[in-house]
Parts: structure tokens; C-alpha cells; sequence
């Protein structure tokens, strides 16, 4: 069986590296906000061809509103790096997650799972940003972590991370401390084998006090 862990960790860029997290906070921002607000205009059409069959303006509502679309959504980035050249600057595999994240948001709400999602802020003091593991571009070394377009940054580790690591996500709180947060996937005994090793311990552990008082 499977079990995803996270492991955070504070870590210490070069202002070098502080200028591109930054960067990639904003680019993610964009992506996000991009989508949401596409997805808004296609559901706000919606509704108002809805309101118009209910106030006898039309017959019925031949609108159908597509969900989000997360292939064609991923693909729309490549063209959006024509238009907008500073998201080139960034790791491409974070603006995907960003697309990922708006298309899991938009899910949980058709299913009335979740709220409406909303625009992103960059007022709001806490920023992050989440990156896939991809043919090794994540990769914990003593006591730095490696990441897409940052490379090497100094990592405060106070514990080993055990797994296969999936993802990470970079986050600035609002006194301007880094920190991240790894989530890493690992095998573990199935419950029932453990429970079957606990009862033969119980049993043994009987056997040998049983052994012991008759010997007495």
C-alpha cells in the first residue's frame, strides 16, 4: 500500500534565486487567473441564456457550457509564451500545475463539492507555488534541494525524506521566510499483514511468559 507523506522544510535562496521565486509566483498567478476568468465567461453565458428561457426571451437553452478542458487548457500556455514572453523565464512545469489546480478547482465545483474558485491576489501575504517531479528536476542533496530553474537552494533539514517525491510546493509567509513543503509517496505494510505480525508477537510473547512460570 501506498502512503504520501509531506515533508517542510525552510529553505534560504540567493537574492538570485529569491528574484526568480518571486517571478514564478506572479507567472503562476497569471496562469491561474487566466483560466479562471476564461472559465467565468463561458459559465456567465451560460446564465444569461438561462435567464433569457426563463423569461420567455427564448425556447431553451442551447448553450452547453463546456467544463474545463485541462489538455487544451496546457496546451493554450505554449501560445500564451508567444504573447507574454516573461512566463519563458519561469519553470513551465509550474504553470502547468497552475492549470492543473485551476481545472481540480472547477471540478470539486460542478460536483458542488467546492466553492466557486476566485481570482488570485498578489496583495495577499502568503504566495506559493507548485512544481512536478520530472526525470529528476527534484532532488534532496545533504543539505540542499534541487528545483526547476533554481537549482541548488540551501535547505534546512532536520529530517530525511523517505520516498519517491512527487512534488513540492514553495511558499513565502508573510515575513518574507521560504519554505517547502515535499510530498513523497512510499510503500508500507497493508494493515491486515500488520496486524497478523502484531497477533504472532502477542502469541509469542504469551508462549515465552508461559514458558517462563512454568519453569519456576
Amino acid at each position: 500500500m501506498n502512503v504520501k507523506k509531506t515533508f517542510k522544510f525552510r529553505i534560504y535562496p540567493n537574492h538570485q534565486q529569491i528574484e526568480l521565486i518571486n517571478k514564478t509566483f506572479g507567472c503562476c498567478r497569471f496562469i491561474y487567473n487566466y483560466f479562471v476568468g476564461k472559465q467565468k465567461n463561458k459559465d456567465a453565458y451560460w446564465s444569461i441564456v438561462n435567464e433569457m428561457v426563463q423569461n420567455g426571451q427564448l425556447l431553451q437553452n442551447n448553450w452547453k457550457g463546456e467544463f474545463f478542458n485541462k489538455n487544451q487548457s496546457i496546451k493554450a500556455v505554449r501560445e500564451l509564451k508567444k504573447t507574454y514572453s516573461f512566463l519563458k523565464e519561469v519553470d513551465s512545469i509550474a504553470l502547468q500545475k497552475s492549470v492543473e489546480i485551476v481545472h481540480d478547482s472547477y471540478t470539486r465545483y460542478y460536483k458542488k463539492q467546492n466553492r466557486l474558485p476566485r481570482f488570485k491576489s498578489k496583495k495577499n501575504p502568503v504566495q506559493s507555488y507548485t512544481t512536478k517531479f520530472v526525470n529528476g528536476n527534484l532532488q534532496v542533496k545533504d543539505q540542499h534541494i534541487k528545483l526547476p530553474k533554481l537549482g541548488l537552494v540551501r535547505l534546512a533539514k532536520s529530517r530525511e525524506v523517505d520516498g519517491r517525491i512527487m512534488n513540492a510546493t514553495i511558499r513565502r509567509n508573510p515575513s518574507g521566510k521560504f519554505f517547502v513543503s515535499i510530498m513523497a509517496e512510499s510503500e508500507v505494510q497493508h494493515y491486515k499483514e500488520n496486524r497478523h505480525l502484531c497477533r504472532n508477537r502477542r502469541r509469542f510473547k504469551g508462549f515465552r511468559y508461559s514458558f517462563r512460570w512454568h519453569n519456576l
